[in-house]
Parts: structure tokens; sequence; C-alpha cells
């Protein structure tokens, strides 16, 4: 396993802290899984993580919605178009 520059584990733990903690532990589940074996450990140590929230956030992303959510925005949120 190769690990990330170090720009690009600022922009990792930047993003990481203003996530919500189901998004986070989803966010680095996706990060590890890209890594490959010894991705675990490297992202919980990055992102300063429990690598058991790692692995529930394994579980999480196997159990999401097919659908997303609505749409957070409310109605007229959106630009108008001229």
């Amino acid at each position: 396993m190769t690990p990330y520059s170090a720009d690009v584990e600022l922009a990792m733990i930047t993003f990481c802290r203003s996530l919500r903690e189901k998004d986070r532990r989803r966010y680095a589940a996706v990060e590890a899984a890209k890594l490959g074996p010894g991705g675990v450990p490297y992202v919980a140590l990055l992102l300063g993580i429990d690598p058991k929230t790692i692995r529930q956030g394994e579980a999480d992303l196997k159990d999401l919605p097919d659908v997303p959510p609505q749409d957070v925005r409310k109605k007229g949120a959106a630009e108008r178009r001229n």
C-alpha cells in the first residue's frame, strides 16, 4: 500500500472533520477500501478513528438504501433560469 501525499492527507483530515459521525465512518471505510490491504489501519491512524468504527462504516455501506433520500433543498431554492 502506498500512503497518500501530505497534501491529500491534510485534505482528507479537513474534509472528515466537517462530516457527521455516520458520514465520517462511511467516508473512512471508502478510503480504506480504495487502499486495499493495510488501508484500515492507515486510515484509522490518519483520521484518528478506531478501526472498529471503520468496520462499522463498511457494514453501513452494505445497507444503504437503493434510492437516495429526498433532496435537502427547499422548493424554490434552485437558481432561476432566464
